[in-house]
């Protein structure tokens, strides 16, 4: 969590700093805040009482405290203010309305029926408003809309060249949906927008340090360091898919052999277990009717063929894992994305023991391994996560300009 300062002109940090350890604490007083910022008693009084007046914290009660009147706890008001999160992958397209909590109100999946930039926009327009409409929820409660969208992307929320989808090069997904939904909004690939979902509302949202380890379609990544998510010189940061595991193996898209992406997606785990079946190894799999969802069920079912294939996979996300936390010297690693369904203890396994056993700090601080509680709609709750961390989370950048 981020800690304020006593200086003038911070005003608006020191703001975002106070509402940050409300929405972490999830139930704190005002002396704990003052406590866990650093900030004064009566810079944090004064705070509380405008974010009361703007209704974005109630009080919620009172707790027990060792002499002196019971302190009051504050909690962040989810009903003040609301966002939509919009996930597009090549094949299926979520949508969530969440609260401020980060919490979805209402979920929807779609599937890709016609994968042209013009009619995929006008659907999720279309879509999101309905999704306002069946919830009724008005458009003064909405902060914005969330776009996490395949990437290559740049600054301005125009998609470069995606590699799974052909004819989307420079599309200017941001300013078409801008320009059909009427609310501001922010756009950030798909598992940077997880683990801004993640430190919004999840398992980090007090981890100063964390990486997101995003298993969809393709295979992404996203991190926190120094509590400020990392992006990168061109926004396009943590593409964790494209460490190389085998440096002699498949050929991958990016121009690399032996990337993580290349032996571990959906696509390249159906291949191998369809080569497995060719050459005669017994499975309950069919090699007519062949999904990563079904490999994924029958591994979870004890298929020995399907397990074979998904241990495998396991093991080269744990080499990869291995170098991430080398690198970075994090806290927690974070797993999600929809190719976890079934399968998702296997990987936490794997690349617990790997990091446990193989990283080099090991005997300094342990470092965690989850799958995420959203791990299937992750993306799309950190779309919706994405408007409420533009808004309301603390940036460095922002103080830099204030001080």
């Amino acid at each position: 969590m981020h800690k304020g300062t006593n200086l003038p002109k911070v005003g608006s940090f020191n703001r975002a700093v106070v509402l940050e350890s409300i929405q972490v604490g999830d139930g704190i007083s005002r002396v704990q805040i003052a406590e866990r910022t650093g900030l004064t008693a009566q810079t944090v009084s004064v705070i509380v009482r405008r974010l009361l007046e703007e209704g974005l914290v109630v009080e919620d009660g009172h707790q027990s405290s060792s002499g002196g009147k019971p302190r009051t706890i504050l909690r962040v008001d989810p009903a003040a203010g609301y966002a939509i999160g919009i996930h597009f992958d090549p094949v299926e397209i979520t949508y969530v309305l969440a609260d401020l909590a980060g919490r979805p109100v209402v979920k929807l999946h779609r599937k890709v029926r016609q994968a042209v930039p013009d009619a995929v926009v006008r659907t999720m327009a279309r879509t999101a408003r309905r999704l306002l409409r069946d919830a009724g929820i008005p458009d003064s409660k909405v902060l914005g809309l969330g776009l996490a969208a395949p990437g290559p992307l740049d600054a301005k929320g125009v998609i470069v060249n995606p590699p799974r989808l052909p004819g989307w090069d420079r599309v200017p997904i941001r300013e078409q949906v801008e320009s059909l939904i009427g609310f501001p909004v922010t756009v950030d690939n798909d598992a940077t927008a997880a683990a801004i979902g993640e430190r919004w509302a999840g398992l980090a949202r007090s981890t100063p340090g964390f990486v997101y380890l995003y298993l969809g379609t393709g295979i992404g990544g996203g991190m926190f360091l120094d509590n400020q998510i990392y992006r990168g010189r061109s926004l396009n940061a943590a593409e964790l898919g494209h460490i190389t595991v085998v440096p002699d193996g498949p050929e991958c898209y990016c121009g690399n052999r032996g990337c993580v992406e290349a032996l571990c997606c959906p696509s390249a785990i159906v291949a191998a277990a369809r080569e497995r079946l060719a050459l005669g190894a017994a499975s309950s799999l069919s090699p007519h009717r062949l999904t990563h969802a079904r490999v994924c069920a029958a591994a979870a079912a004890g298929d020995p063929l399907a397990r074979s294939v998904i241990d495998e996979a396991a093991a080269r996300l744990a080499d990869a894992a291995v170098s991430i936390v080398n690198m970075l010297d994090i806290d927690l690693l974070v797993l999600g994305g929809p190719a976890l369904r079934e399968v998702g203890e296997v990987y936490r396994a794997a690349i617990s023991e790997a990091v446990a056993g193989r990283v080099l700090a090991r005997r300094l601080h342990a470092v965690r391994v989850e799958v995420s509680p959203i791990a299937a709609d992750a993306a799309a709750i950190g779309a919706a996560s994405l408007v409420f961390h533009a808004t309301y989370a603390p940036r460095i950048d922002a103080l830099v300009r204030e001080a």
